[in-house]
Parts: C-alpha cells; sequence; structure tokens
C-alpha cells in the first residue's frame, strides 16, 4: 500500500509501515457523507479503491465538487491541525474501501517520533498546497468571469 497522492509524492517506507500498523479497514458506499465542512475532524482515510468527492459550502448555492480522490489519496487533512475541524465536506462518488486512521492516535505517534512527525507534517503540507490550488482553479472555473483565472 503506498500513502500518496497522485501529484504530490508520498511517505518513505518506514513511515507507511508505522501508520499501517494503527490502520483500519473501512467501507463506504456510494453517496455516503463521509464527513461534513465545520463538524469535529478526528480521523483521516487513505483511499484504497473507489473515489471520494470533495465539495465545500457556498451560502445560497449548491456545494460544489472541488475536487475528486482515488486509490492512494489522503482523504481529510484537517485533523492535524487545530481546533481540528473540517475545511471541506467529503461523499463516496462509488464504493470506497479505505484504510482509517484515528487522528489522535497519529498525532500521538507522531510527538513521540520526531522523524515520523515530520515526514507526516511534509506529506499534508504537500497535500493541502495541492488542494488549495486545486480548489482556487476550481472556483475560478465555477464563479469566476471567463478568462479571469489565468495565470499571470
Amino acid at each position: 500500500m503506498t500513502i500518496t497522492t497522485c501529484t504530490t509524492g508520498g511517505l518513505p517506507a518506514e513511515h507507511r509501515e508505522q501508520l499501517m500498523l494503527v490502520a483500519r479497514e473501512a467501507a463506504f458506499p456510494q453517496g455516503v457523507r463521509i464527513f461534513e465542512e465545520g463538524g469535529h475532524a478526528d480521523r483521516f482515510w487513505i483511499v484504497r479503491t473507489g473515489a471520494v468527492t470533495l465539495d465545500m459550502h457556498v451560502p445560497g448555492r449548491r456545494s460544489p465538487v472541488i475536487g475528486t480522490l482515488g486509490p492512494g489519496e489522503l482523504v481529510g487533512w484537517s485533523w492535524m491541525f487545530n481546533p481540528y475541524v473540517w475545511q471541506l465536506g467529503a461523499a463516496s462518488l462509488s464504493p470506497v474501501r479505505a484504510y482509517e486512521f484515528d487522528a489522535v492516535e497519529v498525532r500521538r505517534m507522531c510527538a513521540a517520533d520526531p522523524e515520523l512527525g515530520a515526514a507526516v507534517a511534509q506529506w499534508v503540507a504537500r497535500v493541502l498546497a495541492h488542494r488549495l490550488h486545486a480548489a482556487r482553479t476550481r472556483l475560478l472555473d465555477l464563479y469566476a468571469p471567463y478568462g479571469s483565472g489565468l495565470p499571470r
């Protein structure tokens, strides 16, 4: 199993192995809300099979999908940052099988092993940077005047 995202790289093998010691199997049927924006972020997942959509609440509008995640990708990063509140929502686009991780346990492991903590922090930061860019691009596609999202 590779803990990675398609564009941001993954954790070194030794750190993947450490995290997998606390992984649990999880499954979500198609169309299930995995978490809601604003809810308590107490876990995260690595997709094994299937697809998960990320969405964002927009007042007065339907929540737009701002990203789709597939096998090997991290679902949820808000568990790492106090106050541990989901910044987006997520739903299963298809049946999903995933590894689930308890956030408190992983944060405890990271505090006890600074090398693991640094590797996990860098991994989540790369994912976060990629998602921020993707969300910005998607929201510009949806709501900005034509051509306003072009790079400067």
